[in-house]
């Protein structure tokens, strides 16, 4: 089995492994759960809307909520919002509840939130629910070219 995600990945020479789950309800709770992994460490990906046609990633600790204001103003613009589902699996490629930002159908910015890279290791999207990536943090800012910010909710 391989995803986009992982071809990302492995065409850059990035050690990663995969870890499989039960998909029974999507979410990073449910995938912590499932994989025995911690919470904060298990790493979801939003798109987010953030008006005039344009979109972000967001890769938020499952412990941890999204501040669109934060947010907004990392990005400069005046508001964001969760992007819909349908937007969402358009500009991806991937199904709401299996989306990694590794391999999106269309390049877009990536905001990481910056506790992420005190861990030595994360659980992350590979592009298939039920189906995650074992890889270490640090390496995403420079793979991704993203934005490294306090974006949570306080």
């Amino acid at each position: 089995m391989s995803t986009r995600a992982i071809q990302f990945l492995s065409q850059r020479k990035i050690g990663f492994e995969v870890v499989k789950y039960d998909h029974e309800e999507k979410g990073a709770e449910f995938a912590a759960r499932a994989s025995g992994f911690p919470l904060e460490k298990t790493v979801k990906t939003l798109v987010v809307d953030l008006g005039r046609n344009q979109h972000t990633l967001v890769l938020m600790p499952g412990d941890r909520q999204l501040s669109m204001k934060r947010l907004a103003r990392v990005r400069g613009v005046k508001r964001a919002a969760m992007a819909d589902t349908r937007t969402a699996e358009r500009l991806t490629g991937y199904l709401v509840g299996g989306i990694s930002p590794f391999g999106t159908r269309q390049p877009l910015p990536v905001i990481m939130q910056e506790g992420i890279l005190k861990f030595d290791d994360i659980l992350i999207n590979a592009g298939q629910r039920g189906t995650m990536l074992k890889i270490a943090p640090q390496i995403i800012p420079a793979v991704l070219d993203c934005t490294v910010a306090d974006v949570a909710q306080r």
